[in-house]
């Protein structure tokens, strides 16, 4: 059992906190601070740069406490409340399936993460090794609520940018196209 949880303690801690670097330092081909803090800008997270360093430092920390099996419950904390924000606010226009950009991998990140707050570390862990004991039903109901009620609070101050494109019938674009229609042609003339 401790080397199950190792192995996926390990790919899912190492894979998150490569993700939280591609925010913060722009390695592994990321776009550093201040290229996701525009990206979050245009979802309505604002101010970007603000929001893309404390959602990578929320992934490289959490996947550094799963990694380690350090605090376990407080890194799966971190890593579901940032999944969840990034299913709701990126993936979830676009449904279920990543193949369509949907938040079928923020979902199973942050289930996982759950369910290594319920089980623990094992024994393979720093919390073990120091005799912590974080697991069980408080644990992981306690990383939940944290997780989520930090996507809720980052969620509830979002502010998504209204464009001309949102409105049904921009009233520049009505009278641009009413200008270009040839049933319109001539109409002012008549």
């Amino acid at each position: 059992m401790a080397e199950g949880l190792f192995i996926i303690r390990a790919v899912l801690g190492l894979l998150l906190f490569a993700h939280g670097c591609q925010k913060l330092f722009g390695w592994f081909g990321g776009h550093g601070i201040a290229g996701t803090g525009g990206f979050f800008e245009s979802v309505g997270h604002r101010p970007g740069k603000a929001m893309a360093a404390l959602a990578g430092a929320s992934e490289a920390a959490g996947g550094l406490s799963l990694f380690f099996g350090f605090l376990t419950p407080l890194g799966a904390a971190a890593v579901i409340g940032v999944m969840t924000v990034a299913a709701v606010s990126v993936h979830g226009p676009n449904g279920l399936w990543v193949t369509n950009g949907g938040y079928e991998l923020p979902l199973t990140n942050a289930v996982i993460a759950a369910g290594l707050a319920f089980t623990g570390a094992g024994s393979f862990s720093i919390d073990h090794a120091l005799g912590l004991g974080l697991s069980g039903l408080g644990a992981g109901v306690g990383a939940i609520f944290l997780g989520l009620l930090g996507a809720f609070i980052q969620l509830a101050r979002r502010k998504p940018i209204e464009t001309a494109a949102d409105e049904p019938y921009p009233a520049d674009a009505q009278e641009d196209t009413m200008a270009g229609d040839p049933a319109s042609a001539g109409a002012d003339q008549r």
